[in-house]
């Protein structure tokens, strides 16, 4: 019964997103950028990597310093990064041709178990368990009678929810699913009256119960992450920048320092000559 109810409502209800009408490369390019950034971040920036890179072989001849750049502000720019190695291998390994296979995406740069299953899903239209956290907070709710998930899925809930795949159009559960915890279902203020399977919800049922687990919340403002990012940023509006113009960047020295030196090590950056830093060339 869930099945039928909220594919029903997916097919009425669901937003028109760019990465749902294009090939294999534009979902993978999607999937890279979409993970821990909401879609509102994502579309512009996905619409003009797109049109500049409409394929691995055109990013893959891009400098690395093009890539972080175009990447913007969408945070976490090693996955731009391991994208561009995503495409070089896609283009060298595969001719141009993304595995199908849940196991050989697997083997591919920045791909794991969540987004391989997406790929599966989402742009060979197979079949494969999708679980994102919209996904797992849904299924919390309507099947376990529990305001959150735990912070990673067990076996047990993997298990529990494999069963949960039709036979028939596999992807369009997946994608249904997701929809309905991200537009309806949400974290906070959970939109019950428009739920389309409210009446099946054992959490509703039970009057809302208090999760117990400690929300963790992402803090930004003074973090080593914001210090990495204020850096990053700076590079891709100069091309050189010296280690004392850097410094004018961060009030807090040592901070700075770390940020450099990470930054060095996850190849997001890279020293030109003696305390001068640019964007990777190379």
């Amino acid at each position: 019964m869930l099945e039928k109810e909220i594919i029903s409502w997916f097919k009425k209800n669901k937003r028109d997103l760019p990465w749902r009408k294009t090939d294999t490369w534009g979902v993978l390019v999607s999937e890279f950028m979409l993970q821990q950034t909401p879609v509102n971040r994502v579309l512009p920036v996905y619409i003009e990597w797109m049109k500049r890179w409409p394929t691995p072989a055109l990013l893959a001849k891009a400098t690395p310093a093009q890539v972080i750049t175009a990447w913007g502000r969408l945070g976490y720019p090693r996955r731009a990064l391991r994208l561009h190695e995503c495409a070089k291998v896609i283009t060298n390994e595969y001719k141009g041709v993304i595995p199908r296979d849940e196991s050989e995406l697997r083997k591919l740069p920045g791909i794991g178990e969540y987004t391989a299953a997406a790929m599966v899903a989402f742009a060979f239209s197979g079949r494969s368990l999708v679980l994102d956290i919209n996904i797992r907070r849904l299924f919390a709710r309507i099947i376990d009678g529990v305001e959150s998930p735990k912070l990673s899925a067990t076996k047990d809930e993997k298990s529990r929810y494999e069963e949960l795949i039709p036979k028939k159009d596999p992807h369009l559960w997946a994608a249904a699913t997701m929809e309905l915890g991200a537009l309806v279902c949400t974290s906070q203020s959970p939109k019950c009256g428009i739920c389309p399977v409210a009446h099946e919800c054992t959490w509703r049922s039970l009057d809302y119960p208090k999760s117990d687990l400690i929300k963790r919340t992402q803090s930004w403002h003074g973090t080593d992450r914001q210090c990495r990012g204020t850096v990053v940023q700076a590079l891709r509006e100069n091309d050189v920048l010296t280690k004392a113009q850097i410094a004018l960047l961060w009030n807090v020295p040592s901070q700075l320092e770390k940020a450099l030196l990470t930054l060095l090590d996850d190849g997001l950056i890279e020293s030109r000559g003696k305390n001068k830093y640019s964007l990777p060339r190379n």
